[in-house]
């Protein structure tokens, strides 16, 4: 097997070697928590509102959380988002008491056990009649005395309308108990009618279209033009199989990768946050940058350029570049797509699904109208000997991302690891020049025979040496001066001890495999930028999130994201903060801390 297939293939074995260490079975367990709908009435009246309230069943020995939890407690607070009809409103009403009890970390906290109501107030449209449908997701943490898992779940309650309001006498009962509530704030309907669906599958397709010119992508997508210039003044019938290949590959790759999000309750670019990952990577693109350097003459079937190959290679080689082009792209959390994905990990799995294969669409998209309407390679330049210059000159981008890669391993290993995870791309560099050195057609056989074994061994003995050994370190807590600022370590209790001492917090949320965190924090270096904050006494905390932490995962879920960049801003007598967008601009982040009395 070639060098760079083999690469290829260690990536996919490391993300499926990830996936292992989950248990995937979650769906054949016995369900731990049952969520209903019950109103005070079978009959409504238009405009006047009516309670409902949310009905979740524990099974034995298990418990979800409150919707506040305490400050020194753990867990994850209990949230309603409701799906109403143009016109309707929610409201929230006083929960019952919380029970305390223990979280699996033997901290104390607030929840619900065996059987509770949670009530809501609803207002309906004045104009209401006939039938209408409410729709609900649960979103919790469901914990039993060892483990917890995620719990999201849907359900809906049909209401029927009539000159009069109707009292339901079975569920009286359970609304006696609840006395004469009072409504807190109105609760915006989180997700609207079906457009907002249809909005964010839009903003799917443009993520996905805006990773094209991503430089974590471009790399890829340089190649990929050089093949397609290639094959322009060929067979224009290969040109749309090519491209449709390419497609393929991408969508499989989102499935594949949109799977694992959906059935591990991970986030988007979790794969990133392994160090093995992130080294395979790293050789992986040094291999194929050292062949686009023309160090060495294989793999170019992998991208579909060469044309002595046989048309079968060649589509697979389309197929795998698209496989590839999505990999590199999960860093990568480009405008529209920060929203769309949060938005995607609260969907059913259809939907969600539905979400990712529209952001592999918008990647490919450019390849896709190639391949419907080949007329467009006419206005291609032609082939020729200046596409050796360019595949030469492309291989500096590579060379450029090999760059990122080993400095986003500097973030996850640190001391004589670090020195051996260089000293293995080294003997990987090796067996790549062994090979174009040696193993070429004219070569004796005996020759070539000796020159692949000592590439496979060198390119092996390279990625055995430089395999990272991560060790877990304690949790930063100090603070660190950059660009400017002081920054102080992120974490749950430093973010409430502020809050309560009504002091502003400005957050950011990132990761050194983020390309996007990295170009925002050009912001941070504006001068007036830097005296707003100082004038505003506003604390700065870095939630680092490289390595994987279940406490800032929890934090970006809370706050309905699923991907960094993520910054926010907590003001002083405000209980929600303010999400800025996922691109920072002086402007923007001026803009919310103007905010700051």
């Amino acid at each position: 097997m070639k060098p760079f297939t083999s690469l290829l293939f260690l990536l996919v074995a490391v993300s499926i070697c990830q996936a292992q260490s989950f248990d995937l079975s979650a769906d054949a367990k016995p369900v731990k928590v049952a969520a209903s709908i019950v109103s005070e009435v079978k009959t409504a009246a238009p405009g006047k509102p009516f309670r409902v309230a949310v009905k979740l069943v524990h099974a034995p020995h298990n418990h979800t959380y409150g919707k506040v939890l305490p400050s020194d407690g753990t867990g994850k607070p209990t949230k309603f988002i409701w799906t109403l009809p143009t016109g309707w409103s929610a409201e929230e009403l006083p929960w019952p008491a919380p029970y305390e009890l223990k979280s699996t970390d033997g901290k104390p906290s607030l929840g619900y056990e065996g059987t509770v109501h949670l009530p809501v107030r609803i207002t309906p449209a004045a104009d209401a009649a006939g039938t209408a449908e409410l729709k609900l997701k649960v979103d919790a943490l469901v914990c039993d005395p060892t483990s917890c898992m995620p719990f999201k779940t849907e359900t809906s309650l049909t209401v029927a309308f009539g000159a009069q309001e109707v009292m339901d006498t079975a569920a009286a009962e359970v609304f006696e108990k609840m006395g004469g509530e009072t409504a807190s704030a109105p609760v915006k309907a989180a997700l609207a009618p079906e457009r907002s669906f249809l909005g964010y599958l839009l903003f799917a397709f443009i993520g996905g279209l805006i990773l094209n010119i991503m430089p974590c992508v471009f790399p890829v997508l340089g190649i990929k033009i050089l093949g397609v210039v290639k094959q322009a003044g060929e067979n224009k019938r290969e040109v749309v199989l090519h491209g449709l290949a390419y497609t393929l590959g991408v969508l499989v790759c989102f499935w594949v990768l949109g799977g694992l999000v959906i059935a591990l309750g991970k986030t988007w670019g979790f794969q990133l946050q392994s160090a093995g990952f992130n080294f395979s990577l790293c050789a992986f693109f040094l291999i194929f940058a050292l062949n686009m350097a023309g160090v060495f003459e294989i793999g170019a079937s992998a991208v579909g350029v060469g044309s002595d190959l046989q048309a079968q290679q060649g589509l697979g080689g389309s197929f795998f570049s698209g496989l590839l082009a999505t990999v590199v792209a999960t860093p990568c959390s480009a405008p529209f797509l920060g929203s769309a994905l949060g938005f995607t990990v609260t969907l059913p799995a259809a939907q969600a699904m539905l979400m990712f294969s529209m952001i592999g669409i918008g990647l490919a998209s450019p390849f896709l109208v190639l391949a419907a309407v080949p007329k467009l390679l006419s206005a291609l330049p032609r082939p020729g000997a200046w596409m050796e210059s360019f595949k030469q000159g492309m291989s500096f981008l590579l060379f450029g991302t090999v760059a990122y890669q080993a400095w986003v391993l500097t973030g996850m290993i640190e001391g004589q690891p670090l020195l051996f995870l260089m000293l293995g791309l080294v003997l990987v560099a090796l067996g790549c020049w062994i090979y174009g050195r040696w193993s070429l057609p004219h070569k004796p056989t005996r020759t070539r025979l000796i020159a692949v074994v000592l590439t496979f061994a060198a390119i092996g003995g390279g990625i055995a040496l430089g395999w990272p050994q991560v060790e877990k370190g304690a949790v930063a807590t100090g603070s660190h001066s950059e660009g400017g600022l002081t920054w102080e370590a992120w974490s749950p209790e430093k973010v409430a001890e502020l809050r309560a001492a009504n002091t502003p917090v400005y957050i950011d949320y990132t990761a050194k495999w983020c390309l996007t965190c990295q170009v925002n924090k050009r912001v941070y270096k504006d001068a007036t930028l830097q005296q707003l904050i100082a004038d505003k006494k506003v604390v700065l905390l870095k939630a680092d999130w490289t390595n994987e932490d279940e406490r800032i995962t929890k934090a970006l879920s809370d706050l309905g994201k699923a991907a960094v960049p993520v910054n926010v801003l907590y003001m002083p007598g405000q209980s929600e903060p303010v999400v800025l967008p996922e691109l920072l601009t002086v402007d923007n982040v001026s803009a919310a801390l103007g905010q700051v009395k």
